[in-house]
């Protein structure tokens, strides 16, 4: 499976599955990590010998054109799959139909919980409203924001002495161990996802699911129940 990621920071996501690629823990090819800001994640991309595309907003008339031209890069690459790796950006649909069913993305929330970014941020939202459990969620990017189906989440305690970056941190070490494991589960297709609900079938349960027939060149593997 070929695997495109977009970035748009630290590349901290990207770091980790492009690790778990290189350890063998993730049977994937990375094709290309493309980023929208000059953020460390191209840098990130280097260290590991992807290829790295740089393409700033300041550079397309508006994002619309941004997005058509990342999707083009996607394309060229002949990716499987698209993973967002901490992507500020909301997709137009010019990219999420293009890839439809094919985008990943995680939050730093136990979706539907605290969806969005909208500050002051899921950490401190959890923290202001008292839970006792917070997390991560890697879910199917859909034209509704953090809406998708939820295909894996880790919790972490919210402690009494948590602070937004407290919190925060132990969150992302849960979504560095997260993420690569379920695309993992993309690659051994044992993920189908049927009335916008995502099942992971256990690594021993047979694939007796059909393949759904799709047009020549879409390269969705979804099977149907």
């Amino acid at each position: 499976m070929r695997i495109g990621l977009l970035a748009s920071g630290r590349g901290s996501n990207a770091d980790a599955i492009l690790s778990a690629i290189a350890e063998g823990r993730l049977d994937a090819q990375a094709a290309v990590l493309i980023c929208d800001r000059a953020a460390e994640a191209v840098s990130v991309a280097q260290r590991h010998g992807v290829p790295a595309r740089l393409m700033l907003r300041r550079d397309y008339p508006d994002r619309v054109a941004q997005q058509t031209a990342m999707r083009d890069a996607l394309l060229a690459a002949d990716v499987d799959l698209v993973a967002l790796a901490g992507f500020a950006a909301i997709l137009e649909p010019v990219m999420v139909d293009a890839f439809e069913g094919r985008i990943l993305n995680i939050h730093p929330s136990l979706l539907p919980s605290f969806a969005g970014s909208v500050a002051p941020g899921p950490q401190a939202a959890a923290l202001r409203a008292g839970v006792k459990l917070a997390g991560c969620t890697v879910h199917v990017v859909t034209a509704e924001v953090d809406a998708g189906p939820i295909v894996g989440q880790a919790a972490v305690p919210v402690l009494l002495d948590d602070t937004v970056e407290s919190l925060a941190a132990r969150i992302l070490a849960e979504e560095h161990r997260l993420y690569p494991q379920v695309l993992q589960w993309f690659v051994e297709g044992r993920v189908t996802i049927s009335h916008g609900i995502a099942r992971v079938r256990p690594r021993d349960e047979p694939a007796n699911l059909r393949p759904e027939r799709r047009p020549p060149g879409d390269r969705r593997w979804f099977p149907r129940s």
